[in-house]
């Protein structure tokens, strides 16, 4: 059912990235113990069993592309605090932070009420297409989504559990238990921020800025690099340094993310491209759109948000007032700004050669990327 061995993409496709083989080989060690973790899942006995469709779907789910963004972080977080090789235990928490990233990517798609992650059905629309027999569409629907509910659920329990099976010594797992709850911490107050703040977006740049820190930009670089930093021993200095990289990196990498999924396409997203200004998120761009908007193109924003069915015309002449207004050229300017931070940053910290190249590496790969 799994396939350990299938080869995994770059972690951005297009991306300007100097990636040598070691992160290839890193990314193939995360992902074949994904896959054997799933396979002994799979395999087990346990009773009650689970349903063979809930590790076919979550392994379906989490093959089916991904930047492997966080638990590459986690590696080079190890490397940063001068940890030799890469060992067992540290991938072993690397595809931790991944299945817990599955458990955020499946609720988040149901809160936002996606069709789309990866260029795929997201994993609540394929369930509701497994279980129509019998079933209205709108039963099917429930009924997915229920089912994804408990698939992340299921996604989150066994982060744990591959957290706790890494063979840490109970000393080095007391010291990253903290970090980790934390980081889940974090990501669930920043989800909460942007569920709260969706169909409602604001001038408030504060505001907006306040989720992207949450729900991006800590949660994706500063803990990962934190928790592989903590396996190998770093210092507080040495984490506090890395929180001067790893903040500013989030930003952009979010800022870049927002531009994309506004005025890019599908096929290059892997998502829908609509989604983010169907349902109002109170993001940068809506926030510096508002700002700076005359009182006509105020009036338009808040008329062409507040549509029930914004047809394709409206959602393009959105997309032009967000360009009128400057609100594109202030979030690239931004993004911009938030990678020389970054670099800048980066130049201040000792580290080994190899891990400040992959860390510049991320830089471009977050900033510069076209999907």
């Amino acid at each position: 059912m799994v396939h350990p061995s299938r080869p995994s993409a770059p972690p951005w496709p297009d991306a300007p990235v100097r990636a040598d083989s070691r992160l290839a080989d890193t990314r193939r060690a995360i992902d074949t113990h994904l896959a054997e973790f799933l396979n002994a899942k799979a395999r087990s006995s346990t009773h009650p069993p689970l349903p063979d469709e809930v590790s076919e779907i979550l392994e379906q789910f989490l093959f089916h592309g991904g930047k492997r963004l966080r638990p590459l972080l986690c590696v080079h977080g190890w490397h940063a605090a001068r940890g030799e090789g890469e060992p067992s235990e540290v991938i072993r928490v690397a595809a931790a932070l991944e299945m817990f990233h599955a458990f955020c990517l499946i609720h988040d798609d149901i809160m936002d009420s996606s069709d789309l992650r990866r260029g795929h059905p997201t994993l609540h629309r394929a369930l509701a297409a497994r279980h129509t027999e019998g079933r209205t569409p709108a039963d099917a629907r429930r009924v997915g989504t229920s089912l994804a509910i408990l698939v992340g659920d299921l996604a989150m329990v066994w982060s744990d559990e591959l957290l706790r099976s890494a063979d840490l010594p109970p000393a080095q797992l007391a010291g990253l238990l903290p970090l980790v709850n934390t980081m889940r911490c974090e990501v669930m107050y920043g989800q909460y921020l942007d569920v709260t703040a969706t169909g409602r977006p604001t001038p408030d740049l504060g505001h907006a800025m306040e989720i992207v820190r949450y729900k991006t930009a800590k949660y994706t670089v500063e803990r990962p690099l934190h928790i592989g930093a903590t396996l190998a021993g770093a210092t507080p200095q040495l984490l506090h340094e890395l929180t001067s990289y790893a903040l500013p990196l989030g930003e952009a990498f979010q800022l870049r993310d927002d531009l994309l999924g506004t005025f890019d396409v599908p096929a290059a997203t892997g998502k829908g491209h609509t989604d983010d200004l169907r349902d109002g998120k109170h993001t940068v761009l809506l926030a510096t759109a508002f700002q700076h908007a005359d009182p006509a193109q105020h009036a338009s924003l808040h008329a062409l948000l507040s549509a029930p069915r914004r047809t394709r015309d409206e959602t393009d002449q959105l997309r032009r007032l967000l360009t009128a207004t400057g609100a594109r050229d202030r979030v690239e300017s931004k993004i911009k700004t938030y990678r020389a931070q970054a670099l800048h940053a980066l130049e201040r910290i000792s580290l080994p050669s190899a891990a400040g190249a992959a860390l510049r590496d991320m830089v471009d790969a977050a900033t510069l990327r076209t999907r």
